[in-house]
């Protein structure tokens, strides 16, 4: 249901309870409301699906609720210190599941006020009954129909502020609102789930003050033009679905503090509004197809603390004077804008904004750094994804002393001469044109006070030489980038426990060597990319003290070593690639007994593993046998923290093989679950059980010598898109139960013993001859060799035999034509056609045979190497 608000609220008269309760004696709770309390708590329960999602986050507070304490020491619960009333409930964050009934004793307590606030996962469900619609009662329900909203606005004739945010109000229609009191000073409906047309005028109630439809992507309307209400202090409609301009009549409303747009579907130009708005603290206008320039009254807006322009189409020029003008501006955001670009001069150090601590201008036009966010006490700097060049040189850095976050990715830096400031934790240079040393120059000239990196991260660059053993020191790094660069030697042996909080290490495409170390103990570490290296040696036993490891990477390195089946002990490992490598022997039974339950991408391909495929092992990956629709897979994208202006994803890739192609995936990985034990020596059958793996999408067991029939169950596996079986010893009849793989869109087949007639129907109409190729018992489309009324090849004509598959025998015909007249009027004959090119039919038709003699000839050759 999305964000769920759990705790309830109820309007009551003051002197409802006031003059009728004495106060408590030892025990503050009130015995009927520490039952009904506990009531509640039976008829919920705690969902422990919702509890991993938000871990760490959640907190089961009515665990704790029992008889024998009081009440008002609960977690989540508040009271009055006078009367021992309860005044507030907080569950949010519990995890809750249930229902709560009209009739429970909670709700019928005639003192009880609840404050209502956000739960991010409470999932209980209930309605509104007569018993809640007398005038001093008003319950915030999770679920409102519409006869509930009819009967609170029935009941409600003097309501002032009406707060349900994430209130499930799918069932009202929005036209209803029009109902309301024409007295309501604040609407606060976020995340409620409302759909339709909301009626506009609504908005020119005359008492209101504050307006909250954020969250509700379905709901549409246009703004309109004209007679807003004119003590509008708040106007949250982000995220919506509103269409239309920006109404210039908003410059009317001279006491507006707040106002969000973002994510609705507006366009032209920012109106030239903003001088008579000098109330206004936050002004969010990001994700709303804007175009043209900033207009210069924004920067009349004196008392702004927060201005976002994110994601829209602005161009121009900002220059450092415009900024300086806000003298209380906090945060500045606007980010892709690919047309606007940032002004700079030698007088820019002259202007400054104070009190500016966060500045996001990534995926802009700027060229250069601007020296005017030098000298402000910046926390949180990002200019990714623009085209500054040059570098920081040492004056540069120490311009940035307050600066915790910088992001300075995808751009054309080529030089770094130290690290900026004294407090920087997070540092993104990814995808630049760094080079040298940088590493071991800029790591030593950090001084003993300063702050230790949490985030590093710098790949996609040149760098060279190896990683410095002083980075055993960051005892508080958690993300650790440097792929994709020219690093060398070997890396420092306290890889696996120099930080607790380490949980992210990318090492992958430099040219690191020796012996993988091995030291992980007391890590947090989830993921591990060593991949395309020149490791040697064993996979480290150590590994197996990563209980938090989801991926590991060790492909396309020279490891030599049996499967490591301990590997299995891992409860959160997803992905095991350990491809192009040398590992050998047999997946033993010992591999089998343990539980790859969360397994869902394993490749071991490019081996010289050997051996029979083990039934469990297949049995034991359950993350591959649920439904596709009901996989739930943790996400692979990497979260790099809260900072300040949200979380920033770091997107994962692997790479996989199909149709003889590597290709990398990214995005779609958190979906992705495959099997590719390619270019290896297994032999024997090919279990029964592989075809258990329903939710598989990839399947590779192409270039071993696995022999029998294709087993029937491989109709079953109904998500396959990519099967590869070729260059096998498999034999029988291709299962008409494939023909159920719905989106299979690449197969093959070829180089087996395989016979019979190829199924028809389905996905099996798309593919071609090379399909099914090198098998000489197959018959049938698309081949085009006839199947016999049994349902196999027909043998082929005597003439055929001897030739067949080639057209070098015409090729001969034609050369040594007249052949029984003579051998030199047949190569005069011969002679002839080629150099005068007479006649034309003869010429094309020996023309079209030798290039599909050249072509199978490439073919064989390519199948050869592969």
């Amino acid at each position: 249901m999305g964000r769920l608000c759990l705790l309830l609220v109820l309007l009551q008269l003051s002197w409802s309870f006031s003059s009728s309760v004495s106060p408590p004696s030892s025990s503050l709770c009130l015995p009927n409301q520490r039952d009904a309390l506990l009531q509640f708590k039976n008829a919920i329960n705690i969902n422990d699906i919702l509890c991993t999602e938000f871990y760490p986050f959640f907190y089961p507070k009515t665990e704790s609720w029992n008889k024998s304490t009081d009440c008002c020491s609960w977690p989540g619960v508040e009271c009055d210190n006078r009367t021992g009333h309860v005044i507030g409930i907080d569950l949010s964050s519990s995890c809750l599941n249930g229902s709560l009934l009209a009739n429970s004793s909670l709700l019928a307590t005639p003192a009880a006020c609840f404050a209502c606030v956000d739960s991010d996962d409470s999932t209980l469900h209930t309605t509104i009954s007569k018993a809640l619609s007398r005038p001093n009662c008003l319950l915030g329900c999770l679920i409102l129909d519409a006869q509930g909203f009819e009967m609170l606005v029935r009941n409600l004739t003097r309501l002032r502020n009406l707060m349900l945010d994430s209130v499930d109000m799918s069932g009202v229609a929005v036209s209803s609102f029009l109902n309301l009191s024409s007295s309501l000073r604040h609407l606060s409906l976020g995340d409620c789930r409302l759909h339709g047309e909301f009626p506009t005028p609504f908005f020119q109630f005359p008492n209101l003050k504050g307006i909250g439809l954020g969250g509700n992507e379905d709901l549409r309307s246009y703004l309109p033009m004209t007679n807003w209400s004119s003590g509008l202090e708040l106007l949250d409609l982000s995220h919506c679905g509103f269409r239309g301009l920006i109404p210039p009549s908003f410059g009317n409303l001279s006491r507006l503090k707040s106002m969000d747009l973002s994510g609705n579907h507006l366009r032209g130009r920012i109106p030239d509004i903003f001088r008579n708005l000098g109330k206004l603290t936050y002004l969010g206008l990001s994700s709303c197809n804007l175009s043209g320039p900033v207009p210069d009254s924004v920067f009349s807006a004196v008392h702004l603390k927060e201005l976002r322009l994110s994601s829209n189409n602005l161009s121009g020029v900002i220059v450092p004077g415009m900024l300086s003008k806000f003298s209380s501006l906090e945060v500045l955001d606007l980010s892709n804008n690919s047309l606007l670009s940032l002004g700079t001069s030698s007088k820019d150090a002259n202007h400054s904004s104070p009190r500016i601590a966060t500045v996001a201008f990534s995926s802009c036009s700027i060229r250069q750094f601007p020296s005017f966010f030098r000298t402000s006490k910046l926390e949180y700097l990002d200019l990714s994804n623009n085209m500054i060049s040059g570098g920081i040189s040492k004056w540069e850095a120490q311009g940035w002393e307050e600066l915790v976050v910088l992001n300075l990715s995808y751009n054309l830096l080529t030089t770094l001469e130290q690290f900026p400031g004294k407090k920087l934790g997070i540092l993104d240079l990814r995808s630049n044109m760094l080079q040298g040393p940088i590493l071991s120059t800029c790591l030593n000239l950090r001084t003993p006070n300063q702050q230790l990196f949490n985030e590093f991260l710098i790949s996609g660059n040149n760098l060279t030489g190896n990683i410095p053993s002083s980075i055993c020191n960051w005892s508080e790094l958690t993300v650790l980038d440097l792929s994709r660069n020219n690093l060398n030697g070997t890396i420092p042996e306290c890889l696996g426990n120099f930080s607790n909080s380490l949980a992210f290490v990318d090492l992958q495409m430099n040219n690191f060597g020796g012996k993988i170390p091995d030291s992980f103990v007391n890590n947090s570490l989830t993921h591990l990319f060593l991949n395309n290296n020149q490791f040697e040696g064993l996979v480290p036993p150590s590994l197996a003290n990563s209980k938090s490891l989801q991926l590991l990477n060790l492909g396309n390195n020279n490891l030599a070593d049996k499967f490591p089946h301990w590997l299995a002990s891992l409860p959160s490992l997803q992905v095991l690639i350990l491809r192009s490598n040398r590992f050998y022997g047999p997946l033993t039974h010992s591999a089998a007994s343990f539980d790859f339950s969360a397994l869902r991408m394993i490749d071991l391909s490019g081996n010289e593993f050997t051996g029979t495929l083990p039934s469990k092992l297949f049995r034991n990956l359950r993350a591959m046998t649920v439904k596709p629709m009901e996989t739930r897979l943790q996400p692979l994208v990497y979260r790099l923290g809260l900072h300040l202006v949200g979380i920033r994803d770091y997107h994962i890739s692997v790479n996989v093989t199909t149709k003889r192609l590597e290709m990398e995936l990214t995005k779609t990985l958190d979906i992705f679950v495959s099997m590719d034990l390619s270019y290896n020596r297994f032999r024997g059958r090919i279990p029964e059980e592989v075809g258990q793996l329903i939710s598989l999408q990839m399947l590779n067991f192409s270039r071993n010598n696995f022999t029998g029939p294709i087993p029937a169950s491989f109709g079953n596996m109904v998500a396959l898109e990519s099967l590869d079986l070729s260059s096998n010893k498999l034999n029988g009849r291709i299962p008409s139960q494939m023909t159920n793989l719905t989106f299979l869109a690449v197969l093959n087949l070829s180089s087996n013993n395989l016979v019979g007639s190829i199924p028809q129907g389905n996905q099996f109409g798309t593919f071609d001859n090379d399909s099914y190729s090198d098998n000489s018992g197959l018959c049938g489309l698309p081949l085009s060799r006839q199947c016999g009324n049994r349902g196999v090849a027909e043998p082929p004509a005597p003439l055929a035999t001897e030739h067949e598959g080639s057209e070098v025998p015409f090729f001969w015909k034609v050369v040594m034509m007249g052949y029984g007249s003579g051998v030199v009027l047949g190569l005069s004959t011969g002679y002839i056609v080629f150099v005068t090119g007479r006649p034309w039919w003869l010429v094309r038709t020996v023309e079209r045979g030798l290039q599909h003699i050249f072509a199978n000839w490439i073919r064989r050759r390519r199948t050869r190497r592969n």
